[in-house]
């Protein structure tokens, strides 16, 4: 895959957010029918600058500007679909990011320590152990999507996100972003972030098989604060599966991710389809993005 190939994304309320090399936009059904579309640049210095060329630290700087990217995203999708003014900005919404992934971080990375942590004592291996919790700490994964993606709200949700991965799929084969050509592409990505969060649990227990911690304390802690390390591999190995996404044996190898994604992914419809190629498009408009056949965007500022 060509390193060209750098657009990602996000489903939000009512809306697809895309984010290119220098651009972000996020394009968002407006309750009375139509496509709301706002772009902001990206943090130039982040995503071309000296931290983008240096593995391990470049995939932990950007995914936490990412966090921060989708949460606004997804506040700005919230005020749209409430009638509300657009705002990109906000200290609420770094706010809400920190309690959202000390959340996350509390309920799939420390509480699966903890509980494994409560009879490693009684179990011979730290492999096994760490398989064990390896496996609570999937579970956890597994059970939530699950039970969240039987929400009718989060069932739309999970449909932009198919949406968002049939209009990159689109681009990245070379087909004209039109909905019916999009429609027939896949609704699973290999950088998809659930594929990351599976990727994240293989590292884990790989990563701490071969210690024994002393403590329950102390194996949770050192979860928490090896977590950046174990983000910044995660990143280089996504960058890898997507560069190798056309060779047989790594198919074989990002199958379990790609399987992951039923869970967090639907079918969409036309019109979540139509919004998905505005926000990519839009991108497209203020980077000066060739789109298909000779057809160049123009910037829009």
């Amino acid at each position: 895959m060509s390193e060209s190939f750098n657009y990602g994304g996000q489903a939000v309320i009512e809306g697809v957010m895309m984010r290119g090399a220098r651009t972000m936009a996020v394009a968002l059904r407006h309750p009375e029918g139509h496509i709301v579309v706002e772009t902001e640049p990206l943090n130039e210095a982040l995503y071309n600058g000296p931290i983008s060329r240096i593995p391990f630290l470049r995939g932990m700087v950007m995914l936490w500007d990412a966090l921060g990217l989708g949460m606004k995203a997804l506040m700005q999708s919230a005020d749209v679909a409430a009638g509300e003014e657009v705002s990109f900005s906000g200290p609420v919404s770094w706010g809400t990011t920190l309690v959202g992934v000390g959340l996350g971080v509390g309920l799939f990375m420390m509480l699966p320590s903890f509980l494994v942590g409560l009879v490693a004592p009684y179990i011979p291996s730290e492999w096994l152990s760490s398989l064990l919790e390896g496996l609570v700490r999937l579970s956890l994964i597994v059970g939530y999507m699950w039970l969240v993606g039987r929400m009718p709200d989060i069932q739309r949700v999970f449909a932009y996100h198919g949406a968002e991965h049939k209009t990159i799929n689109a681009y990245e084969a070379g087909t004209d972003l039109t909905v019916d050509g999009v429609q027939s592409f896949s609704t699973a990505h290999t950088r998809c972030g659930t594929s990351f969060l599976l990727t994240l649990v293989v590292l884990t227990m790989l990563i701490f098989a071969p210690f024994r911690p002393s403590s329950l304390l102390e194996r949770v802690l050192s979860r928490v604060l090896l977590l950046p390390v174990i983000t910044g591999i995660g990143y280089e190995i996504l960058r890898l599966t997507a560069r190798l996404a056309d060779r047989s044996w790594m198919r074989v190898l990002v199958a379990p991710n790609l399987a992951l994604q039923r869970l967090t992914t639907r079918e969409p419809d036309d019109g979540m389809v139509e919004v998905a190629i505005a926000a990519l498009r839009a991108v497209f408009a203020n980077e000066g993005r060739v789109i298909g056949k000779g057809e160049e965007t123009r910037g829009t500022g």
